[in-house]
């Protein structure tokens, strides 16, 4: 099934089983940080999965590609981009296995089962209000900064919606680790896994990934780096090999 193309979208390849992807420029295409944070994932074929802040759809798409678990649902709050996502997902044929939910990630305890999910995923928007912000209310400020949701929220709103026992992975920025840690233990997610990314060797950090677990015992495993280009400017073999190349 090929849905109908709105004006200024495109369809994007994935290199995951086939799977496509709507988008749409004048919001916001998915970027790196989406592709690596699937990658870093550990997800079994019978865990049930949760993507706050879910966009077009991407990391539910790639998630799926990747690794098949039993159920996906992705909760997003803006209308045109749920309207991607549901038209991505008909297209591949994935709506009995993947469901979009409109609503805000601040409210995702009232609108999602607690205490339900197997794993929990989340790309948020790294940038603190006021910084760079042009217009508060377009589709691209609010998929980069902090105007509808902030870090505290979605780590909140991901612990509630997470088992005992369960895992939340995020990718954001390293500058903001500290806080990351300490709102993760305030609300009982105890990190266990932390990969920094790396442009190139001898380059500065500039996305962190991180796994938390609700309720796990203190043991954090910080994993080598991950680096993204060769010195010829090139993808590392790690880097084709998470896009699927």
């Amino acid at each position: 099934m090929i849905e109908e193309l709105k004006p200024e979208e495109r369809l994007d390849d994935l290199h995951r089983k086939g799977y496509k992807i709507i988008q749409n420029e004048a919001m916001f295409c998915f970027g790196m940080d989406a592709v690596l944070l699937a990658g870093f994932c550990n997800i079994k074929t019978t865990d049930v999965v949760l993507d706050l802040g879910t966009g077009n759809g991407i990391i539910p798409l790639l998630l799926e590609g990747r690794f098949g678990p039993k159920q996906i649902t992705g909760l997003e709050i803006q209308e045109a981009n749920v309207d991607m996502a549901k038209r991505s997902i008909l297209m591949n044929q994935l709506d009995e296995k993947i469901k979009i939910i409109h609503g805000d990630i601040k409210e995702a305890e009232n609108l999602l089962p607690l205490s339900n999910y197997d794993v929990v995923t989340c790309n948020p928007p790294y940038m603190d209000v006021g910084k760079g912000i042009t217009n508060e209310h377009s589709a691209k400020t609010i998929a980069r900064h902090e105007v509808l949701c902030t870090l505290e929220d979605v780590i909140a709103q991901a612990s509630r919606l997470t088992k005992v026992g369960g895992r939340f992975y995020l990718v954001h920025r390293p500058h903001r680790l500290i806080d990351i840690i300490t709102l993760l233990r305030i609300y009982k997610m105890e990190p266990k896994r932390l990969k920094m990314v790396h442009p190139k060797v001898g380059s500065e950090a500039n996305m962190v990934l991180i796994e938390s677990v609700r309720g796990g015992n203190p043991f954090l495993k910080v994993e080598k780096p991950l680096i993204v280009y060769t010195s010829e400017g090139i993808y590392t073999d790690e880097i084709y090999s998470i896009y699927g190349y």
